[in-house]
């Protein structure tokens, strides 16, 4: 299977048990929350996910979900109250218990940013405000338009208003922190406005760590994202379509395009690019997938997606295991449409110093096409091997070598890529030939497949690929 499968922690799947049956069903990487998740949790799984990685022989990567500048309103009086249609309401920055006449928002320049006759989104959506007059201060005067029950902590989304909340809030700093210290190999930034938001979370991490290659995922849910979204997948490691709060800001029926315009773009540049939210919503409570549930995973397959996440169906569903299942089952059909492979081919840029690298990659995808090679075989340090062969959407294996765990769990997120631990780098025919019998030996290649190598040499030295090998397995 070449299309990957993200799992979100929570309750329903975080013991060592539950976490090693999703690992074997077909998780590629698990989802830690940090707007839901306590650090000695976040912890416990990261630490049960490194053993159950080394017991099992596999790479499954961590992605740590930072929360971003979230709004939301505070606790309301009996957990919940009724708003509405035409009711009028105050909205308030100092922090106080919530009524259906008065509601505490957790943004203290809400006055200052918004404007009347702007609106307000509560609940994903489900419930709309009309803003009727600020005092600029710590008030907003607003018109219920759409109502209904509203409980404690919900979400505010304010699609018209340009806030200036940063985009690492101080939950996010002390997330951060926590997070350089553990074994994860991504990390997600959500609600991102700018390629700005990326360079200042790089340069946070930086700060912590210089040492940490943690990768940056951008998580695409606001307008002015897909405004700049260009300039973003250029500055960011990988890219999030997170259709939830994106189908909040944006119009409903602009999202689909959206999507397939962000991961068109992201494959051109051998990017990843993950499809989020409500994916297999309706496999919460029941056994079965809607068949929209399942077109749908079928279309981001064929769309070109690196990997499809799960949220709510795994963190708090009933069925963990089987949601992971069913969606291997589908992914696997999905691949067997023919239009998905070898459709994203780059221009090379002469004057790239990546010139020669990205010659020799492309070849490779293009021999593997016209010669039906059944792998190609890389040996990386850095992943770039890895991202450009993955772009290029070959229908032969893309075997990844290194001696890089964290790389190489990092790679495990990455459309096509089977990753293998690999640190006898002594000489290129020796090397070629350990890793032919390793294929062998765990049955992804036979006798007499045609094979692809791609190298660097010295093979011992870090550096860009400059050989290319058509050989028998």
């Amino acid at each position: 299977m070449k299309t990957k499968i993200v799992a979100t922690i929570g309750p329903a799947c975080s013991s060592p048990a539950m976490l090693r049956k999703m690992m074997i069903a077909g998780v590629d990487v698990f989802r830690l929350n940090c707007s839901h998740s306590k650090h000695d949790d976040m912890e416990q799984v990261i630490r049960e996910v490194v053993e159950l990685n080394r017991e099992l022989d596999l790479h499954v990567a961590i992605l740590a979900d930072l929360q971003g500048p979230k709004i939301r309103i505070g606790e309301m009086e009996n957990g919940e109250v009724m708003l509405y249609n035409g009711d009028h309401l105050t909205i308030t920055t100092k922090e106080c218990i919530s009524s259906a006449s008065l509601l505490y928002i957790s943004y203290p320049n809400f006055p200052m940013d918004v404007k009347p006759g702007e609106f307000i989104l509560l609940d994903d959506g489900k419930l709309m405000l009309s803003v009727d007059s600020t005092n600029y201060r710590d008030e907003v005067r607003a018109t219920v338009v759409h109502g209904g029950p509203l409980s404690s902590r919900k979400g505010i989304n304010l699609p018209d208003t340009v806030i200036s909340l940063p985009s690492l809030t101080e939950k996010d700093h002390a997330d951060l922190e926590f997070i350089v210290g553990q074994h994860v190999q991504w990390i997600a930034l959500s609600f991102v406005r700018s390629a700005n938001d990326i360079i200042q979370l790089r340069q946070a991490i930086q700060k912590l760590d210089p040492q940490n290659e943690m990768r940056i995922i951008a998580k695409m849910e606001k307008p002015q994202a897909i405004a700049a979204m260009d300039e973003i997948i250029e500055e960011a490691d990988a890219v999030m379509v997170a259709r939830g709060d994106l189908g909040v800001e944006m119009p409903l029926e602009q999202v689909p395009l959206i999507q397939k315009m962000l991961v068109s773009k992201c494959n051109m540049h051998s990017k990843p690019v993950i499809i989020a939210t409500q994916m297999m919503e309706g496999m919460i409570m029941n056994i079965r997938p809607t068949r929209a549930e399942v077109s749908d995973v079928a279309n981001s397959v064929v769309d070109g997606a690196d990997a499809l996440m799960l949220s709510g169906e795994t963190s708090v569903g009933q069925y963990p295991i089987q949601v992971v299942e069913t969606m291997v089952k589908i992914i696997a059909e999905a691949e067997n449409y023919p239009d998905i492979y070898h459709k994203n081919h780059q221009d090379i840029v002469l004057d790239d110093e990546r010139f020669i690298s990205d010659s020799v990659l492309i070849s490779a995808c293009e021999m593997a096409r016209h010669a039906h090679a059944k792998a190609i075989i890389a040996m990386t340090h850095t992943g770039y091997s890895a991202f450009k062969l993955s772009g290029q959407r070959p229908n032969a294996g893309i075997f990844i070598f290194s001696n890089d765990r964290q790389l190489l769990r990092a790679l495990n997120l990455v459309w096509g890529i089977t990753p293998f631990y690999y640190d006898n780098f002594t000489s290129i025919d020796r090397t070629l030939e350990d890793i032919r019998t390793m294929l062998r030996t765990d049955g992804f290649v036979n006798e007499g497949d045609l094979l692809i190598n791609v190298a660097s040499t010295p093979i011992y030295v870090s550096g860009k690929t400059n050989m290319l090998k058509l050989s028998y397995a």
